[in-house]
């Protein structure tokens, strides 16, 4: 793709004599001017005007735009077009998110899973390299999304989401043997996991560590979060008075998720706020970067000939001006 930049841009500072050259041109126009004293000017109200008195400034403004280009031919433009051959080690990863009810407790603002949500998304749009897929787990789990390098339909799916779309309950182990599922044909280099939860498995058909051991066998690293503040957390509950909160204890099975992380060769974190989530993603962000190695080919053309060209036509059609139909006497 062409674009235009300088190799001298300070000369381009040149074009602000230009607006002091108009002033002192227009100051220069009055001083000249004669007077003429006459009894009346009732015998000059109909005499033709000559077009001449329309042109008569059209020789300084031909010489204010030479100027001005000649400075422009000072400052060398020159068009630049630049070809880059990125290659990349891909890394697909599969976030799965845990939307039980649990999840809209308010200890995270405005609750778990909205905040889980507005972390998520902005850690997809930071991996525009990447594959990325989503899964969901209540009592049961399911593909939100398959990986796909689509991220705009990514995060229109995950803002989607709300609790209830499944059967309620925590069905960790679903959770993660569903995105093993999806993930492990990959053939990137590198395949991930991130498991989202916030309280103990007591659902569903696979046991956690057996999924665990499932993910090692694909080479799945997991990362494992556990969301929740530390002792009790207020949760809405409709009632008829409306919505009211009763304080819940937080129950995470740290030891569980810390299993299926070290099973995995991945790592485990806990947040107990949104800016302790955001910094946790940060971190995998970091963990999982993909390489990049770019080559960029630079070919520069000078584009100053063809303004040289239109500033010897001005100075020439100045001149010509000059000295025949705008000649002046002297």
């Amino acid at each position: 793709m062409n674009h235009i930049t300088f190799l001298h841009p300070h000369f381009l500072y040149l074009l602000v004599i230009l607006p002091l050259f108009i002033g002192w041109y227009i100051w220069k126009q009055k001083e000249m001017q004669a007077s003429l004293q006459i009894s009346s000017l009732r015998g000059f109200s109909k005499a033709p005007v000559s077009w001449k008195i329309y042109l008569r400034h059209l020789i300084y403004a031909l010489r204010m735009l030479t100027i001005a280009i000649l400075i422009i031919v000072l400052a060398r433009p020159q068009s630049t077009n630049s070809i880059r051959n990125v290659t990349t080690e891909g890394i697909d990863i599969v976030m799965t998110l845990d939307i039980s009810s649990s999840m809209l407790a308010e200890d995270f603002k405005p609750n778990r899973l909205e905040a889980a949500k507005d972390v998520a998304i902005q850690f997809v749009s930071g991996r525009t390299n990447d594959k990325i897929g989503l899964v969901i787990f209540a009592a049961e789990s399911f593909t939100q999304c398959p990986l796909t390098t689509d991220h705009n339909v990514l995060i229109n799916l995950f803002k989607d989401i709300k609790v209830n779309m499944l059967e309620d309950g925590t069905a960790i182990g679903m959770g993660l043997a569903t995105a093993v599922a999806r993930i492990k044909d990959s053939k990137a280099k590198s395949k991930v996991i991130i498991l989202l939860t916030d309280g103990v498995n007591n659902r569903g058909e696979i046991a956690p560590m057996t999924a665990a051991e499932i993910a090692k066998t694909f080479g799945v690293r997991v990362y494992t979060i556990g969301v929740g503040t530390v002792g009790m957390a207020p949760y809405p509950v409709q009632t008829v008075f409306g919505k009211q909160y009763q304080q819940m204890e937080v129950k995470i099975d740290e030891e569980l998720l810390q299993n299926i992380a070290n099973t995995t060769d991945g790592q485990y974190f806990r947040a107990t706020d949104k800016n302790k989530l955001k910094d946790i993603y940060k971190e995998i962000d970091k963990l999982e970067k993909t390489k990049i190695e770019v080559k960029e080919y630079t070919k520069r053309h000078e584009e100053y000939l063809i303004l040289v060209i239109i500033a010897a036509l001005l100075l020439l059609a100045e001149i010509a001006l000059k000295n025949t139909i705008l000649k002046s006497l002297p």
